[in-house]
């Protein structure tokens, strides 16, 4: 597994991603959205976990039970990223992470 600090917003690497892949954790229950991420994950065979500020620990959980519950040994964490930015009243720092989770 590798972990990156870089800055999304530099185009770094979810300007090359391509928009059917992203999945992008909501303020759904974990596990609801652990099944349609699965669902993803299923079809396309890699997708990418991307959550914001409060949401971080839901992305977190989604990842840890896709690959170590329900696709237990048919699936891994390839990639962490993680960034910050300013809110849009540049207020205050929001933080990122996107996940890149892959189905063997």
């Amino acid at each position: 597994m590798e972990i990156h600090n870089t800055n999304l917003a530099d185009g770094n690497v979810s300007e090359v991603l391509n928009n059917e892949n992203e999945f992008i954790v909501t303020n759904e229950p974990i596990m609801q959205c652990a099944a349609n991420a699965l669902v993803a994950i299923s079809k396309l065979g890699k997708i990418y976990l991307k959550a914001k500020g409060d949401l971080i620990p839901n992305a977190v959980s989604i990842a840890n039970i896709i690959t170590e519950n329900l696709l237990k040994n048919n699936s891994k964490i390839e990639m962490i990223n993680l960034d910050s930015e300013f809110s849009d009243n540049g207020s205050k720092m929001i933080s990122r992470i996107e996940i890149v989770l892959l189905k063997n």
